[in-house]
């Protein structure tokens, strides 16, 4: 179980760093659904890991930080 804790851990770095690289390097855009999923999927697996480590502000963060995507997409969602 650790070791997919581990693991869950580095696919959401691997995640919201991909995405924040496509933005900057204009590959995608923030209204992306693309961009926004991949923070959405790089959040949870932050809060799996830092859950599991007893790191509350981190989880925290990520609550929110999924938060926020997930209303990205709704309002993405809403506007067609």
């Amino acid at each position: 179980m650790e070791l997919f804790i581990e693991v869950v851990g580095w696919i959401g770095v691997v995640l919201i760093l991909s995405s924040y690289a496509l933005l900057s390097l204009e590959k995608l855009g923030p209204k992306s659904p693309i961009y926004q999923w991949m923070n959405v999927v790089g959040a949870a697996g932050f809060i799996i890991n830092s859950g599991a480590k007893g790191a509350v502000p981190s989880a925290a963060l990520n609550v929110i930080w999924m938060g926020i995507g997930f209303y990205a997409l709704w309002k993405m969602r809403a506007a067609r």
